[in-house]
């Protein structure tokens, strides 16, 4: 990438929204750079994430807890659970869309919301939230739907697609159909778009070591985690028990 300079803010100290007693810090990549777009994809390789029209990074002044997540690729194999999770929505219709506002995904959006993440501060959204969160101009951004038979909407993968990779970014599903493990299927999917793309990783956000709502990501195996040294693949006896899934 042809060296530009870019300007770093770092947020003032805000909640931590993984553990309740710690504060939080990002570093920002300027919001106003007119590359923005063109350093995004490369961002992604540094271990930055997008929020809306943010691109960051957590800085925090006594904690190095969220380590960059991603899956290979071409390396990644479905365990026994995700292929159960393949059969068990196989039913479902997939269509993939350019992200935009809608009364249909914004009342799914606000249910999925409401019944997982009641107190969280998420909850209880207003439409503004839903697009300031999601997507903004310039980001390479589609949503991902699934469909059951009767063409109701079940389930919806924000999804940035870059040169680098395909970033999740959000999924949001129906809360009365978590007997199907849409967050595990939407990931499925998405490395099965990555791998029809010729596209190396599909990047997962940050990874806590031993928190619940991580556990998740170690299922997608190898999963790569940024270090000092770089990107480097987990080892087997890393994984430990990780038997949850996310729902």
């Amino acid at each position: 990438m042809k060296s530009e300079t870019v300007r770093l803010f770092q947020t003032l100290p805000h909640p931590c929204g993984y553990f309740a007693e710690r504060t939080a810090q990002n570093l920002v990549i300027d919001p106003a750079a007119p590359h923005l777009p063109r350093m995004y994809a490369h961002a992604l390789t540094r271990g930055y994430r997008r929020a809306g029209g943010h691109v960051y990074h957590p800085q925090c002044p006594q904690c190095r807890a969220c380590v960059p997540a991603r899956v290979a690729v071409v390396d990644f194999r479905a365990d026994r659970s995700q292929r159960r999770c393949l059969k068990r929505n196989s039913d479902l219709v997939l269509s993939i869309t350019p992200a935009r506002y809608s009364h249909e995904h914004f009342a799914l959006y606000r249910q999925y919301l409401d019944s997982r993440h009641a107190g969280g501060g998420m909850d209880n959204p207003d439409p503004q939230d839903f697009s300031r969160f999601l997507y903004t101009a310039w980001s390479p951004t589609w949503f991902l739907e699934w469909r059951n038979g009767e063409g109701d909407l079940l389930a919806v993968a924000v999804t940035d697609i870059t040169a680098s990779g395909l970033s999740a970014v959000y999924t949001f599903f129906d809360p009365r159909e978590h007997a199907r493990g849409l967050g595990t299927y939407a990931i499925l999917c998405q490395i099965e778009l990555a791998r029809k793309r010729q596209l190396p990783h599909v990047y997962l956000g940050y990874w806590i070591a031993g928190h619940a709502k991580m556990h998740y990501k170690a299922r997608f195996h190898p999963l790569e985690r940024l270090t000092p040294e770089g990107w480097k693949a987990e080892l087997d006896s890393d994984r430990g028990d990780h038997a949850a899934s996310q729902d």
